[in-house]
């Protein structure tokens, strides 16, 4: 007899790994959580009393081919939480704080234990961040995975009060680039990484210019600048952010910056951590394409006045953040 958990698919399965994210799920709810696990739709109280003209701010995302140093040693708990904090960051740098987070989950045959650490790093982040994992799905679909393999991706809805929206009308040339630290690749440019050290190097092998193994260095978690940042949104004082992601510090900050003026990144003004100078020297990678590619340890921009540097800067040090002046905004 023909049935569809002998095509592959596994309805008991899917039902037992809801049970299972439940209590994961509902640790990250918020007051304006409205609905419980289930319903076909997720429901958010859409009153900002805080906020005089809200404006609502969406980005959706993946992981990209991370998933495959994930799949490769086994630890799935990282990626949810680079998923979260990846879509933060983007509507952060419009001056949006996050409100809820949906995610969405798709393999071939369904492991409930992995899929139970992907959620958990979802909901760790979410939790991190103060949004809601308001709702998600779990798509199990035979024969369009590898044994195995699976693929995240998640949308992000957050809120921002219209007068405090970023989008670079107010650069100007003379503005000063600050930097803040990445913690790693984040999750771009994985691909060009795999192929150059994958070859040469095991995800379980102690390098010692790293200081760990490969697999730890790449699986690093793509940080969250949200707590760092608000408190300067706050304030008022910056003209505009820029988060590092593909595309590399200029193509991401000129997506911000308006048309006549031009970025000048002093590439000198801070040190390239090990792991980007590993991938530079062992596949001769040029430093355009690095630049073009990769992060190179600088995860978020911050667009200021300069008369508003040593401020932002004071600011930022006392919350234990290692803030770098990187360039200019030039004519």
């Amino acid at each position: 007899m023909n049935t569809y958990k002998a095509a592959g698919v596994d309805i008991e399965a899917g039902e037992k790994l809801i049970d299972r994210i439940k209590p994961l799920v509902r640790s990250t709810f918020t007051p304006s959580v409205m609905t419980d696990i289930g319903l076909f739709g997720a429901f958010f109280d859409a009153k900002f009393p805080d906020y005089e003209h809200p404006v609502l701010v969406s980005s959706v995302d993946g992981v990209g081919t991370k998933l495959k140093i994930a799949f490769a040693t086994g630890i799935h708990t990282t990626v949810g939480q680079d998923l979260v904090n990846h879509c933060v960051n983007d509507i952060l740098v419009c001056g949006a704080s996050p409100l809820y987070f949906m995610d969405y989950f798709a393999t071939g045959k369904l492991s409930t234990d992995v899929a139970e650490q992907v959620i958990t790093g979802f909901a760790t982040a979410c939790r991190e961040n103060g949004c809601a994992l308001i709702g998600g799905e779990t798509a199990e679909m035979p024969s369009m995975y590898a044994e195995g393999e699976y693929d995240v991706a998640g949308t992000i809805v957050g809120v921002v009060e219209k007068s405090k929206i970023l989008n670079g009308e107010r650069i100007q040339a003379g503005d000063v680039l600050i930097g803040l630290p990445s913690s790693g690749l984040h999750t771009n440019g994985y691909s060009l990484a795999r192929s150059v050290l994958l070859p040469n190097f095991s995800l379980d092998k102690h390098i010692d210019v790293l200081g760990e193994t490969l697999g730890e260095a790449m699986l690093k978690v793509h940080r969250s600048y949200l707590h760092v940042v608000k408190p300067l949104l706050e304030l008022d004082i910056l003209n505009g952010l820029s988060h590092i992601t593909g595309g590399g510090i200029i193509g991401n900050t000129k997506r911000v910056v308006p048309k006549h003026l031009t970025i000048d990144v002093n590439w000198r003004s801070w040190q390239i951590p090990p792991l980007f100078n590993l991938i530079q020297q062992t596949g001769s990678v040029n430093d355009a394409e690095m630049r073009h590619v990769f992060n190179l340890g600088i995860g978020l921009i911050m667009v200021a006045s300069e008369q508003n540097v040593n401020d932002i800067i004071a600011i930022l040090t006392r919350a234990g953040e290692k803030p770098l002046v990187i360039g200019r905004i030039t004519q």
